[in-house]
């Protein structure tokens, strides 16, 4: 869409891009073959470790490859990165969970979000476009979002204790058990944050569906790795 951005998410035949969870053995390598194809070198991307909270943190210059060879150096405690600087490439990790693109093309900011189902009751997503508009004077109606492959409500089955935090809008129940909207509740916290709904795009994947093409925790358990999603602006 923009000649001065790179986004993009990994699939399974990337292979894991955690270092943290399932088989890590190869996954500096993964890292590298896939980012390379990016044009971004696997040694400055920006992680966090990400705990399904709202913490968002503003990435610096100084902030430039942290949890990039090592998991104990990412941004300890952190569901969301944004940033103004060039070069410097934000990336989450997923595998259901959703991950959300944020793009100010006047502003020249953008911003990565994770987003499960406890980030998203503290409505990490509507933070996140919040201290974009604080921090960078980004105005909602500048903003651009897209949303990655994430677990879907015809797959995410969730307990009472996440059924009753989160509006029922974004639930429906089928043989006594809940299911949850989480592109939903996702998009309606930007809507009401101000961004033009013709400004939010989908890429409509669910990671349980697609399993063969994705990983997914609800499916794998402990043995998921993880998909990478990166943004940069160049």
């Amino acid at each position: 869409m923009y000649k001065d951005l790179i986004y993009a998410f990994s699939r399974r035949q990337d292979g894991n891009m955690s270092l943290a969870y399932g088989n890590t053995k190869d996954s500096l390598t993964s890292r590298k073959v896939f980012l390379a194809k990016l044009g971004i070198d696997y040694r400055d991307i920006v992680c966090a470790k990400q705990i399904h909270a709202s913490r968002i943190a503003c990435v610096q210059v100084a902030d430039k490859g942290r949890g990039a060879m090592s998991q104990d150096a990412a941004i300890e405690s952190t569901d969301a990165l944004v940033t103004d600087q060039k070069n410097i490439p934000l990336s989450i990790f997923t595998a259901d969970c959703l991950c959300v693109f944020l793009y100010a093309p006047k502003r020249k900011v953008i911003g990565l979000v994770h987003a499960g189902w406890r980030g998203t009751k503290d409505s990490i997503s509507a933070k996140a476009a919040r201290l974009m508009r604080e921090r960078f004077r980004v105005e909602p109606e500048g903003l651009y979002a897209v949303f990655g492959p994430l677990i879907r409500q015809c797959c995410y089955e969730v307990g009472k204790d996440c059924a009753g935090a989160l509006p029922g809008e974004f639930l429906v129940g089928r043989d006594k058990r809940y299911y949850l909207d989480l592109s939903g509740a996702n998009r309606r916290q930007l809507l009401d944050s101000g961004i033009a709904e013709d400004h939010i795009f989908d890429s409509g994947i669910c990671t349980s569906c697609s399993n063969n093409e994705f990983f997914s925790f609800r499916k794998e358990k402990d043995a998921s790795g993880r998909m990478i999603s990166v943004i940069m602006m160049k």
